[in-house]
């Protein structure tokens, strides 16, 4: 166990924040840190918009479903799939790329650099006594989101993170068992240890709900994701990804 340990197993989504922005050096230092992060072949195909403007952050909170942290925060980062600036190099030494922007594989190394440096800064803004929470619903309205942002062809904006001085210290929700996530040499092949593992988390998770809100909650993890997957939602991604230029071969 050693301080770095400690900070990333306990990771709190925080969605209340004290009223006090970030400083630019404390700005800095999150972007490098979240540059630091490893990238595929060097490639670096994301980009980090920063949002200050008091009235962009209200508007992308109420396209985000009213999420108020998205406005009252420190400092709201948008973390971008990005092949834009690799477009231009390929336009400044006049070789052809587009066979290979618009390809899945480049789509999979733009969100996965992106993902890579959103992870880093995260965990480096805690490491400073900082509080964060990652913003899902910016994918609610993408077109609305790319044009707030102005954000051009191959660049697509894939989530938010708000960060700021914690005003809350929330229960830490417990993952799922170690033993379900990791597997040695191959993936489970019996599928009743497979659901006799989730019936545990599920009886689990229960009582938390039960004790952390006096008995008014008691749902279970799998009843959650079985609600949320038979629920539609942002069924227009593919189009929208694919009219910005990405996973289109």
């Amino acid at each position: 166990m050693n301080s770095v340990i400690e900070t990333i197993l306990n990771h709190r989504s925080i969605r209340k924040f004290e009223e006090k922005l970030l400083t630019d050096e404390q700005i800095k230092v999150l972007v490098e840190s979240a540059q630091a992060a490893s990238t595929s072949s060097y490639i670096q195909a994301y980009s980090i918009i920063g949002v200050k403007d008091k009235e962009k952050k209200k508007q992308l909170a109420e396209l985000a479903g009213n999420q108020s942290y998205v406005a009252e925060n420190g400092h709201f980062f948008v973390f971008c799939a990005d092949l834009y600036r690799h477009q231009l190099i390929s336009e400044l030494h006049d070789k052809p790329s587009q066979p290979v922007l618009e390809s899945t594989e480049k789509y999979m190394v733009a969100v996965i650099d992106a993902t890579l440096a959103a992870q880093n800064a995260v965990l480096a803004a805690e490491s400073m006594g900082l509080g964060a929470v990652y913003i899902g619903g910016l994918r609610n309205q993408l077109q609305e989101v790319s044009n707030i942002l102005k954000t051009p062809k191959y660049v697509l904006p894939l989530f938010g993170v708000a960060v700021g001085y914690p005003a809350q210290k929330p229960d830490k929700k417990q993952r799922l068992p170690l033993e379900h996530v990791y597997h040695e040499d191959e993936y489970e092949q019996d599928k009743n240890v497979y659901i006799d593992q989730l019936k545990d988390y599920d009886d689990f998770i229960s009582a938390y709900y039960h004790k952390r809100t006096g008995g008014q909650r008691s749902d279970t993890w799998t009843g959650q994701m079985a609600d949320l997957l038979s629920r539609p939602a942002r069924m227009y991604m593919k189009e929208f990804i694919e009219d910005k230029g990405f996973n289109k071969k």
